[in-house]
């Protein structure tokens, strides 16, 4: 019984939305280090940021901002360098707008 508790927790734990995610202050305890770029064309990611947990996306860019890293799927890290990114994003206004340009990179976020 008690590796059927841990194989349902493992596995249930691969179905994560890796939209939860969590802002680090250091580089070195980030899974993905990101640089924010001003022109679509140049983002690998465009990324809306929504309100509740519940709307966070299955990667598609509808990242939800937690308050905590334990709560998080991902944890990014905001470079100020873009040749130290692992991924380039673009904030959008809206939900239609959030998406991959370079599904690439869609393995970082997963």
């Amino acid at each position: 019984m008690k590796h059927l508790i841990h194989l349902f927790l493992l596995l249930s734990g691969t179905g994560l939305s890796a939209q939860k995610v969590f802002a680090t202050e250091y580089a070195s305890q980030a899974q993905v280090k990101v640089f924010v770029v001003r022109y679509e064309s140049q983002a690998d990611l465009k990324v809306v940021k929504v309100r509740y947990d519940s709307q966070a996306g299955k990667n598609n860019g509808k990242w939800f901002f937690t308050e905590y890293g334990s709560q998080a799927a991902k944890k990014i890290f905001f470079t100020d360098r873009e040749s130290s990114a692992d991924l380039k994003i673009v904030f959008v206004e809206y939900d239609s707008q959030a998406g991959w340009r370079n599904p690439e990179k869609k393995h970082l976020m997963e």
